[in-house]
Order: C-alpha cells, then structure tokens, then sequence
C-alpha cells in the first residue's frame, strides 16, 4: 500500500506540472451540441454560423475537407447568409464535424473549443438539394445543447436551469469515478460511512461550482476570462475536500485521508478534463 501511494503521488506532481504547463489552453471551454430528431434520410452536413467574416483571412476551402462530397460542400456554403461564416467551413478556433454520430434515433453533432460562438445559427445541407438555416439562437450556458427536429424545422433550446442541470451532471459523474477509485486505493472503502462523507462532499462541492459558474457566467458572459473564475473555486474545492476528508473519514490516518483529498482532487481536474466531453456527449444523448 505504502508503494501504491509513493506511485500516486509521484503521478500527481507529474500531473500538476502537466496541469500548469497546458493551463491556458485545459481550462473549462464552451460546448454546444446540436441534436437532430427526424434528420435527413442519406448524407447531409451541418455547421454553426457565426457574425462577421471569418476567424482568418485565409479561410478553408472545400479542397481542404478531402473525402468530403464537394458539391455537398459548396451547397452549405451557397446558403450562408450575408453577415456570417461557418464555423467548421471557414476554419475557426473549433472542434467538431459536418457529419454527426446516430445515438438511437437523433443524430448527434458536438461542437467544442473557443471558436463556439455566443450568438449563432444552425445551417444544414442535404445531397437531395435541400438547405436550411435556423433563426438567430444565443448560448447562455457555457456547455449548452440545442434540437433541430428537420421534418418540422421547429427549434427548441432548453431552459438554463437544464442546461446547468446537465453541466452538473457531467462534472459530477467524472468526479466520482475518478475520486471513487481512489478511494478504493486509498482503502477507505469497507466502511460505509466514508462512501457517504465521499457522496455527500462531493454533492456540496460540485453543488456550489455549479451555483459559482452560473452567478459569473451571468455577470460577466460566456468569455474566457470567465471562464478563468472556475479555477480559484476550485482551489477552494481542493482545500475544503481536503480538510473535509482529513475530520470525517474513518479507519485511517487523519494524515492518509488528508493526502487522499488532496490527490483525489488532483486526479480528478486533471484526468477529468479529457474525460468531460465524451460523458457529456452521453448525457446528452440519452436525455
């Protein structure tokens, strides 16, 4: 156990170096995901849009998407509105893709990454010939989702509450995978007292960056410098768990539970950052 620990802790400074070494671009980022019931029968492609001219001067060009059905390509761009780009088209700050992923019977488009604009609309291609483009939508949730039913053409954008019901959710869930094992490791487990000081922290914790996020994203938008807020309410977080853990669980060292929380936290920020986006693309897809 005393080796396992020795391990862990050398793995978690790794990963605090590795932590503040990428901290500008691993921070929290905005992620819009597109659902689209009754979609097109065969190939269509779908992209946001965004205000203004394109992110660069240079923007791509359909021969930049080899593989890409070309006239399809040159149809979504045919019908971008005057006064706005799109996203994947043009080349933004974005991640995502033209063609989406089945989950039941919605398809599933995510965009992610700092080029997901505040105000936006939704622009689909169909290789029948068909093209649409949606009304003027606004993101108020940094990580937001919005459906597209196609037969109807109708657009439907959850309330806020849901939005950051979901964000609660997705953190959430990391959060006590990641945590929960440690705790295993950590030999907290036997004892159920400790799963539910392990439960009822994390509810609390997670509970108030949620409620912390939604009070700064409505003061100040969905910016990056906003976004930066979350990590001295996480190093909050870190010291309270700590401290938390250090008082409440039972059947080790107050020295092995304080260094369980702090390493907790750590594993859980830094592991949960490439874990987020695919646990949100399941919530999101099954609710």
């Amino acid at each position: 156990m005393k080796r396992t620990l020795r391990i862990l802790t050398l793995a978690a400074l790794a990963a605090c170096l590795l932590t503040v070494s990428a901290l500008a671009d691993s921070g929290p980022k905005p992620m819009l995901t597109v659902k689209v019931a009754n979609a097109p029968e065969g190939l269509y492609y779908l992209d946001l849009l965004a205000e203004g001219p394109p992110y660069g001067e240079d923007y791509r060009t359909e021969e930049n998407f080899t593989g890409y059905d070309q006239d399809l390509l040159q149809a979504l761009r045919a019908a971008i509105p005057e006064g706005w780009h799109a996203c994947i088209l043009d080349g933004d700050l974005i991640f995502g893709d033209l063609t989406g992923e089945l989950q039941g019977d919605t398809m599933i488009h995510t965009f992610s990454y700092f080029g997901v604009p505040d105000t936006y609309r939704v622009i689909l291609a169909t290789e029948d010939g068909d093209t649409w483009v949606s009304g003027v939508l606004e993101r108020t949730v940094l990580q937001s989702s919005v459906t597209v039913d196609y037969e109807t053409k109708a657009v439907t954008v959850p309330p806020v509450w849901r939005a950051y019901a979901v964000q609660l959710l997705t953190t959430l869930t990391t959060t006590l995978v990641i945590e929960g094992l440690l705790l295993v490791l950590f030999g907290f487990w036997k004892q159920k007292r400790n799963w539910l000081v392990f439960l009822l922290v994390n509810l609390v914790t997670q509970g108030g960056l949620a409620i912390w996020t939604a009070h700064t994203f409505s003061l100040h938008g969905l910016t990056g410098w906003s976004a930066l807020a979350i990590f001295p309410a996480e190093l909050v977080i870190l010291i309270v768990e700590t401290a938390a853990y250090a008082l409440l669980l039972a059947g080790q060292p107050r020295s092995r539970a304080a260094a369980y929380g702090f390493l907790a936290n750590l594993f859980s920020a830094v592991l949960g950052m490439l874990a987020i986006e695919p646990v949100w693309r399941f919530i999101q897809s099954i609710l």
